[in-house]
């Protein structure tokens, strides 16, 4: 694990130095201020915008040199009175993105310039491999910058954030240059910025059930709050060693996995999908888990699936099939020995009559036996009446069982 003891704050002269050209301004280096966030939209740029206009009121020089479009309406408002300076397009690959342009932002000599996402990564080519070096050319000029960073963008916190999230570790920024500056931590309490995404206020709707399933889940956002707390804590000396002892984190962290549990009918095509989005969407693997009878009395439905292993082929994905005395133990301990962050599950709606006489489902039964692993059951439609394939049922001493 990555340790998390401060830097020494005498090498932020040296990184700064490393993050400029020759350029140097006689009143001395500009000052940073870094707009600190769990997560995104939690509301660092809204913040940072605001607090730019206040300055530009006041009657500093201010201007926009770069700021995501994220389609958040408020945060767009927030640019109403704010010069902006146009965007650097750069084409890669035949595609055209929108970079900020550091000669313009330097030409134009503002006393502060506003820098959204520390944390970017710049194409191949640029002056610059990341944009926090860009800022320390800005800074080394004499310009004062404000910016916005996650908390998963934190180099010696981005192992651990990715223990919490179950995603690869995010774009790092070097903590001794954050630290050289004036940090805002921007606070979101988890359960308002769920409702923020719940809302769309984050996200397109269409990316919402996933985020919230995932990456957003209250307990990773909880985690999250507490890390970027003992971060800016200077009586904690090292913020990671602290989180771990008070969680009991240890061992190396593992690359994320999310487990969909096939039930061997023509509803596994839409759950592969759907579990596939989901780990691309936090750049997890995906594997497929199908349970089968440990006393060889089912058939497995072979012809379906090898449809199966064919589109987990097509999205990077696996199938294993394993036995187990019931569906749902075997899902959880295949899921359980991939090292999964999520286990997805398909769910089809049932009348209460049909609960009373044909019992719990597997859905059901996952959920009750999951103990902390992340359970996520996706409803897949009514059963289908005329079908033997998605219904198959096994009466094991009075216990009804979907297979």
């Amino acid at each position: 694990m990555t340790s998390g003891a401060r830097p020494d704050l005498g090498d932020s002269t040296d990184l700064i130095a490393h993050a400029h050209d020759a350029r140097q301004s006689p009143a001395g280096p500009g000052k940073l201020r870094t707009y600190l966030g769990i997560a995104p939209g939690v509301g660092k740029t809204y913040a940072m915008l605001r607090d730019a206009r206040a300055r530009r009121r006041s009657g500093t020089d201010t201007v926009v040199a770069h700021w995501e479009r994220h389609g958040r309406a408020a945060t767009v408002v927030q640019l109403d009175d704010l010069e902006v300076l146009p965007a650097r397009t750069v084409t890669y690959r035949g595609a055209s993105f929108a970079e900020l342009d550091v000669t313009a932002a330097l030409d134009r000599g503002a006393e502060l310039a506003v820098v959204d996402e520390l944390a970017h990564a710049n194409l191949p080519g640029e002056r610059h491999a990341r944009r926090w070096q860009d800022v320390g050319e800005l800074l080394a000029s004499g310009i004062d910058v404000y910016t916005t960073l996650n908390v998963a963008n934190i180099e010696s916190l981005g192992q651990v954030v990715s223990q919490i999230t179950g995603v690869h570790p995010a774009e790092p920024v070097p903590d001794a240059f954050v630290r050289t500056g004036e940090i805002t931590l921007v606070d979101l309490a988890p359960s308002a910025l769920r409702r923020r995404l719940a809302q769309g206020l984050v996200f397109p709707k269409d990316r919402v059930d996933a985020a919230l399933s995932s990456y957003f889940r209250f307990a990773n956002l909880a985690a999250l709050r507490e890390l970027a707390q003992l971060w800016l804590d200077d009586s904690v000396p090292d913020p990671v060693a602290a989180f771990a002892a008070a969680r009991d984190i240890s061992g190396p962290v593992q690359a994320s996995v999310i487990v969909v549990g096939l039930e061997g009918s023509p509803a596994d095509e839409w759950l592969i999908r759907y579990a596939a989005h989901l780990a691309g969407l936090s750049d997890a693997r995906l594997k497929a888990v199908h349970v089968t009878a440990i006393d060889n009395l089912d058939q497995p439905p072979r012809a379906r699936l090898e449809e199966d292993r064919r589109l987990l082929g097509e999205l990077g994905g696996t199938l294993r099939v394993v036995r187990a005395g019931d569906p749902a133990s075997g899902l959880i301990r295949a899921a359980r020995q991939a090292g999964a962050c999520q286990l997805v599950i398909g769910s089809r709606r049932r009348t209460h009559w049909s609960r009373l006489l044909n019992g719990s489902t597997v859905a059901d039964q996952v959920l009750r036996a999951a103990g902390d692993l992340p359970v996520q059951v996706v409803n897949v439609g009514r059963p289908d009446k005329t079908s033997g394939e998605w219904r198959r049922q096994r009466h094991d001493a009075g216990q009804h069982r979907t297979s």
